[in-house]
């Protein structure tokens, strides 16, 4: 499904709802049809806050559920005003008139707003165009899309005068970055949250090592690690699982998740708990049988080495970007195919065998801040995720006995001044895997 497409499924089916998560940074509001605007102003804090809601509805809520309302809005999220979400369409649109900088985001592309749509709105400057396009985005059809807006600059208090509509220009620019750069550095009750899905993560995919059997199917496992998650207090899953059987995990994104277990194969899962709006994303690889084979185990310990010692760069005293961590990773795997006597060709390490990054950001998204360069050097409070891997496809040009083993090993990092692992109760050790899987057979 391409982003900004209608998910399919039954018109009559609800799906559970997860709010966009950069209004949920700005305002902790967790229901869907509402917005929230920021305007500068001269107060003590700087801004007024005012809020989109839908308003309390007897009859509704005796089926969908209670609202917030808009008193109940004022009184626990602190917006200077609340509005009923039905008059975002006319408000919206006196409010961006009356500044010359207005920061949003305008819907993501798709079958309804083409790309090149898509850009021409984001042109900058503008004048009558972007009052006109807030007024075709929020027709008088249209409910207020879980948004933030943020305006500054008040033409009115310049003192060139407004003539007339033509003459006002009003600068577009994107909100997202701006709120990226808040959310890419963790506060430390964002932390504690993502130590605590860690630990919960962390703890499934231990009860999950258990519960794997031959006789067990892929979406078996899902459902176990899923349940383990649910029961220590995750609300949901970050992601839709890979849970790969045998070769089925040489496909990075495999998430069929439907083929039975084979007795001999390892199994590798990526899997994490989603807690109170933050992610958790870690992989583990296990053998079916509790036992690895000595070539499963040559493999594995390539990896692994790779992902410790890249972990040990994830200090803001090392001064590295996930890129140049990348390319540690990258060295570290060539050395270690090296050793086991595989024979790659320059680029088959990174264009077959371990083709994708090492990590990436991580947060209320699972691909967390994505406007955020991975060449940026680390700061302490971020959260990365350390995930090398490799995957031998069946082809003569590798070992037969490598052939259709994949494996990554992927933890959850904070950059201190010593890394701090948040997934570290799941196992990764050797020794550590063949306890866990032996433990539920004893």
């Amino acid at each position: 499904m391409k982003q900004g497409e209608i998910t399919p499924g039954l018109s009559s089916t609800d799906y559970p709802f997860h709010q966009h998560t950069d209004f949920y940074y700005l305002c902790g509001f967790n229901e869907p049809d509402s917005a929230l605007v920021l305007e500068k102003d001269d107060s003590s804090r700087g801004y007024k806050m005012t809020m989109f809601v839908a308003p309390k509805n007897a009859n509704i809520e005796m089926w969908e559920g209670a609202r917030t309302g808009l008193d109940a809005a004022k009184e626990l999220f602190g917006t200077d005003e609340a509005v009923d979400a039905n008059l975002f369409r006319y408000r919206i649109v006196d409010m961006a008139s009356r500044y010359e900088n207005v920061y949003f985001d305008y819907p993501t592309p798709s079958i309804f707003m083409p790309m090149e749509i898509a850009k021409k709105l984001h042109s900058r400057p503008v004048s009558k165009s972007l009052i006109s396009s807030l007024k075709g985005l929020f027709s008088t059809n249209a409910k207020p899309p879980a948004s933030a807006f943020a305006f500054s600059s008040n033409r009115y208090s310049q003192s060139t005068k407004r003539t007339s509509d033509s003459d006002a220009m009003t600068a577009t620019k994107g909100l997202s970055p701006l709120i990226q750069e808040l959310r890419v550095v963790k506060s430390a009750a964002e932390i504690k949250i993502m130590r605590q899905a860690g630990e919960i993560s962390g703890k499934a995919f231990i009860e999950t090592m258990k519960f794997t059997d031959p006789s067990r199917l892929e979406h078996q496992i899902y459902a176990k690690f899923d349940y383990e998650c649910r029961m220590r207090g995750s609300q949901m899953m970050a992601y839709v699982p890979v849970v790969a059987g045998g070769s089925n995990a040489l496909t990075m994104h495999y998430v069929n998740n439907d083929q039975p277990l084979h007795d001999g194969d390892l199994i590798l899962m990526d899997a994490g708990g989603e807690l109170n709006a933050y992610a958790s994303d870690i992989t583990r690889t296990w053998p079916v049988n509790g036992k690895f084979t000595e070539a499963q185990k040559d493999l594995y310990e390539v990896v692994l080495h790779a992902n410790k010692e890249c972990i040990k760069l994830c200090t803001e005293e090392s001064g590295m970007s996930l890129n140049q961590i990348h390319d540690v990773s990258m060295r570290l795997t060539k050395e270690g195919l090296s050793r086991l006597g595989i024979k790659a060709l320059p680029h088959d390490v990174d264009r077959r065998l371990y083709p994708h990054h090492v990590g990436h950001y991580l947060g209320m998204d699972v691909h967390d801040t994505g406007d955020i360069s991975r060449s940026r050097v680390l700061k302490e409070g971020m959260v990365i995720t350390i995930e090398p891997g490799l995957y031998i496809p069946r082809d003569s040009a590798y070992p037969e006995k490598y052939q259709g083993i994949g494996i990554r090993i992927e933890d959850n990092v904070i950059g201190k001044s010593a890394p701090y692992v948040l997934s570290v109760t799941a196992p990764k050790e050797v020794v550590d895997i063949e306890y866990c899987c032996a433990s539920s057979k004893e």
